[in-house]
């Protein structure tokens, strides 16, 4: 069963850092691009980040470019998201995906979330003071 799970969020008061992590079992991270997704209340779901299959490439959004860093770990069973300089604004409910659909292309990836296919449950990240 293909599966991703992310875990790492919370409160966190402006300024201030976390680390959200995506374990995926079923696959491996050099089978598909993963992406990281946010979606604020009232808001739809914004493509923040992503990684290729062969981590040679990563994407940021302008919203948190400079900001937060995407990785993974070399037994290639997780990636991590570091948010730091958190602000209010970056509240939501942070998904991990991964675009199955595109196995075959190893050092790109994209934050449009219709090409993403495979998706966490998501954890909340809330920056306030």
């Amino acid at each position: 069963q293909l599966q991703l799970v992310e875990s790492g969020g919370g409160l966190v008061e402006p300024g201030g850092s976390l680390r959200l992590s995506c374990v995926v079992s079923g696959f491996s991270l050099d089978d598909y691009p993963i992406g990281w997704f946010r979606q604020a209340p009232g808001k739809e779901r914004e493509g923040v980040s992503c990684i290729s299959s062969d981590g040679s490439a990563a994407y940021y959004s302008d919203s948190v470019r400079g900001r937060f860093t995407v990785s993974r770990d070399d037994a290639k069973t997780t990636i991590y998201l570091q948010m730091n300089s958190l602000k209010a604004e970056d509240s939501a409910v942070y998904y991990c995906a991964a675009d199955s659909g595109s196995s075959g292309l190893r050092s790109i990836c994209n934050t449009q979330a219709g090409w993403y296919d495979l998706w966490g449950q998501g954890t909340q990240v809330t920056v306030s003071l």
